[in-house]
C-alpha cells in the first residue's frame, strides 16, 4: 500500500536539476512524478520512479544525496470537495500531513501524493471512503 518515494538534494544552482534528470533517463529510470522546493540555496527534489533503488544508487554514485521514504498515492474523485474529504479524515485522526502534492490526472480523478506523521495510521482514518491506492508495481 506504501510507495517508495526518492528524495534528492540539491544546490539551488543553474544545470543541477538537469543533471539528475539526465543521470535518470541514461540509466533507463522512468520518473513517474516530480515535485521541486526551493530555498535560496538548495532544492528537494521528490521523485516517484519505475526503480526506486537503482534511482538512488545511480545519483549517489554520481555525487548528489539520495533517500527513500514511504509515502501513499491516491486517487481521488473530480468533484468539488473530495480533497477536503480526504484531508479532513486525516486531520480527524489526529494525523499532521508533513507534504503532498500531485501526480497527474485520470478520467475518473487525480492522484496525490501524501506524507503524513504517521502513515499506517492515515490508512485507517480513510478506511470509510474507500480510496484506490496505488502499489509500487503500478509505479514500475
Amino acid at each position: 500500500m506504501f510507495i517508495k518515494q526518492l528524495s534528492v538534494f540539491l544546490e539551488n544552482r543553474k544545470g543541477r536539476l538537469d543533471e539528475v534528470l539526465t543521470i535518470l533517463k541514461n540509466h533507463d529510470i522512468n520518473i513517474i512524478s516530480a515535485s521541486l522546493a526551493d530555498s535560496s540555496e538548495f532544492g528537494l527534489l521528490r521523485l516517484l520512479v519505475n526503480d526506486t533503488e537503482k534511482a538512488k544508487m545511480v545519483l549517489k554514485e554520481s555525487g548528489f544525496m539520495a533517500k527513500t521514504n514511504d509515502i501513499i498515492a491516491i486517487v481521488i474523485p473530480h468533484k468539488v470537495g473530495s480533497l477536503v474529504e480526504v484531508l479532513s479524515l486525516i486531520d480527524k485522526a489526529d494525523i499532521n500531513i508533513e507534504y503532498m502534492y500531485g501526480l497527474s490526472t485520470e478520467s475518473d480523478g487525480a492522484a496525490i501524493a501524501i506524507k503524513t506523521s504517521d502513515l499506517d495510521a492515515t490508512v485507517r482514518a480513510l478506511e470509510s471512503i474507500h480510496p484506490k491506492y496505488y502499489t509500487q508495481e503500478e509505479m514500475r
